[in-house]
């Protein structure tokens, strides 16, 4: 019973059934304040095409669309395996829910700012963070000055840097996170990478985390589904591990076999070009 009573729920598995829930808004609202930086509360789950539970996405993607108590958009998505293009569909969905909650003629005043925050458990590429903030900004090509904007703000005019109205876009790569948690950000990163979350934790929203994502808590049934959940995404990574194994062996056959070609080509012996690249005979022949 120890056991269960120190898991705790995969933070995918509560956004779907969870964190949707306004009486658990405050596990979410603590994750949004560490990782924006600033207190956020939510007034709403908006309701999108990126929010609809698809079939074929029922383990690989997760997505929450939330809107703060200034109205801004807050895009929480969690991707459990590598995918191709993944920044540019990161950008389409930041496109895509400016365009939703913008009504015809509203003003461009209307435009809010979002947030995009991707949890990956895949390798994006190479950087040595785990975490990398992405905003804009123009910056002068001689001055090398940044640009601040006027604008209008309940009839004051105001300045305002670029990464204020423009979207920010935070990628958490857990994988690589591989340090003893000390801060709030730390332990939720942990969290999110191994489940774990440490018994006297201040992190805010950790701490209903606590209470409200213990798995002995859940129904039978609630449990089964969420087991299966789990199996399903071992499976896949196991699957698409496999496939890139298998994908990487019949790169080095084809680059053996050009390489027996050329051997053939140079008029090298077939046990000469047998004992060089490891092919059988029989293989070589076959070329």
């Amino acid at each position: 019973m120890t056991e269960l009573r120190d898991r705790y729920i995969r933070f995918d598995w509560a956004i779907k059934r969870l964190l949707r829930q306004k009486a658990n808004f405050g596990v979410l609202e603590g994750f949004l304040t560490v990782f924006l930086n600033e207190p956020i509360k939510i007034v709403d789950i908006l309701e999108s095409e990126g929010n609809q539970q698809q079939a074929d996405d029922k383990f690989n993607r997760v997505v929450i669309k939330a809107k703060n108590n200034k109205g801004e958009i807050i895009i929480v998505e969690i991707q459990n395996t590598s995918e191709l293009y993944y920044l540019e569909r990161v950008l389409y969905g930041v496109a895509k829910a400016i365009t939703e909650h913008i009504n015809l003629g509203n003003t461009y005043k209307e435009v809010k700012k979002v947030y995009s925050i991707s949890i990956l458990y895949f390798d994006l590429g190479k950087g040595s963070d785990y975490i990398y903030v992405g905003q804009n900004n123009f910056v002068g090509l001689h001055s090398q000055d940044h640009l601040i904007i006027s604008t209008k703000e309940k009839d004051t005019i105001v300045r305002k840097s670029p990464s204020e109205i423009f979207p920010t876009y935070i990628l958490v790569r857990v994988n690589e996170f591989n340090k003893v948690a000390k801060s709030p950000l730390e332990e939720w990163v942990e969290y999110l990478k191994n489940g774990v979350i440490s018994p006297d934790t201040q992190a805010p929203g950790l701490q209903e985390a606590r209470e409200k994502l213990k798995y002995y808590s859940m129904s039978d049934a609630e449990r089964y589904a969420y087991d299966e959940h789990i199996n399903a995404i071992m499976i896949q990574n196991d699957v698409l591990g496999n496939a890139r194994l298998e994908g990487m062996e019949e790169g080095r056959t084809k680059e053996k076999n050009n390489i027996a070609r050329k051997m053939l080509a140079n008029g090298l012996s077939i046990e000469q070009i047998a004992l060089i690249t490891g092919l059988t005979e029989q293989e070589i022949k076959g070329l």
